[in-house]
């Protein structure tokens, strides 16, 4: 910062009243007037004078608690500020943090007095309205001189990241069959009991292949019995999330993506291996272990927002071949997409989640998902979804 841009307002006036006194008193040689004069130019020069150097006695350092919340949940930022010098005190310090656009306010602290050596705590809560990983900082500060005659501007350190992931909503225990989930034993669980080649049957569920059907075990219990071996491959779940969208901020997807990361979760609680699936590819894979939500979750905080005339996830659903449910999760469809997908998933168990029911179009996609054997569920909100999931049961392979 330039000396002059670093005068303050009355700063600047006690300069320019001081030249023109100064011009005022050798013209009419009146030594009292000069005298005076050179007072008032001397003033905030002897103020940028004192703060030279100041920026870089200030350090700071800062703590988010928690680092990782859901959208719509606060956080608290902790800023500390402190003096390294042993034996300069500072004054009149402002300090400014920065936070992301359209997250309220900048918080500013009035600092005060620095002794040398000493330290000063500031917090301030905030709320974070949307996913992502957005940065809060760097750290903004302004000292002036006890005349308020000059001021310095620093900036202190870099931005700290925090991590908004998307707002989760519990989903009862309805839903999609497709495998031994629903028997309460996770796949690993399975595995332990009796190892990869363990022939000890289970009874049947909905959406096994009936070619693993044990007919012995079937005879001597009188109910359909399948082979335990194969359990852990009718546990795959692939959920399909829509990224598309013409607004940077768009509602409809935010509603979409809330609600594929509580599928997502959902499922993964239940013991099956998801698979989460956009426009650009698989961003995320987990199975039953510990951490295996977070992983999905994280992914779909950051995946990224897709223009809107980009491919959608529909295109990738072959590739992702599994005998576990399939759920996709979109918002607008046109009549392009709601081909595409209603020929996607083949015999699988499928669910299409519709975030956007009274778009234009919206109607005739889900009519043709539902004529194809596709659950359809109208979410206008994501507080919607709990009660939509938990008439799945209910729900017919033809119909809404």
């Amino acid at each position: 910062m330039s000396p002059l841009h670093a005068l303050t307002a009355r700063g600047t006036g006690l300069l320019v009243f001081g030249a023109a006194l100064l011009c005022a008193g050798l013209y009419v040689g009146e030594r009292t007037l000069v005298a005076a004069a050179v007072l008032l130019l001397a003033l905030p020069l002897l103020s940028l004078l004192s703060l030279a150097g100041v920026g870089r006695s200030l350090v700071h350092s800062r703590t988010l608690r928690p680092p990782r919340v859901a959208a719509g949940s606060q956080a608290v930022v902790m800023v500390r500020v402190a003096n390294a010098s042993a034996v300069r005190p500072v004054g009149g310090v402002l300090a400014e943090d920065t936070v992301p656009p359209g997250w309220g306010a900048t918080p500013r602290f009035p600092v005060g007095l620095l002794p040398p050596r000493r330290v000063h705590d500031m917090a301030y809560r905030i709320e974070a309205p949307r996913r992502g990983l957005h940065a809060l900082g760097p750290l903004r500060v302004t000292v002036t001189d006890p005349l308020a005659c000059a001021r310095v501007r620093r900036t202190l350190g870099g931005p700290e990241s925090l991590l908004v992931t998307p707002r989760l909503v519990a989903l009862g225990p309805g839903g999609p069959h497709g495998g031994a989930a629903d028997l309460g034993e996770s796949p690993a669980r399975s595995m332990a009991a009796g190892g990869e080649d363990d022939p000890v049957p289970r009874p049947y569920q909905r959406g096994d292949d009936l070619r693993r059907v044990h007919w012995r075990s079937t005879a001597r219990h009188g109910a359909l019995m399948v082979r335990r071996e194969e359990a852990h491959h009718a546990e795959d779940a692939d959920v399909l999330v829509d990224m598309r969208a013409a607004a940077p901020s768009d509602p409809v997807l935010d509603t979409a993506v809330g609600a594929a990361a509580s599928v997502a979760v959902h499922l993964q609680a239940r013991g099956r291996r998801v698979r989460v699936v956009t426009g650009a590819g698989r961003i995320a894979e987990a199975d039953g272990a510990q951490g295996g939500a977070a992983r999905l979750v994280e992914a779909l905080a950051l995946a990224p927002q897709a223009a809107p005339d980009a491919v959608g996830p529909w295109a990738l659903a072959g590739a992702e071949a599994g005998g576990g449910p399939l759920v996709a999760v979109a918002g607008p469809l046109g009549a392009a997409d709601a081909a595409a997908l209603a020929a996607a998933g083949g015999e699988r168990e499928r669910v299409a989640v519709l975030c956007a029911p009274d778009a234009p179009g919206t109607a005739g996609a889900a009519s043709a998902l539902a004529r194809s054997g596709w659950r359809v569920l109208d979410v206008r909100a994501l507080d919607d979804l709990p009660a939509a999931w938990a008439a799945l049961p209910a729900a017919t392979g033809g119909g809404r």
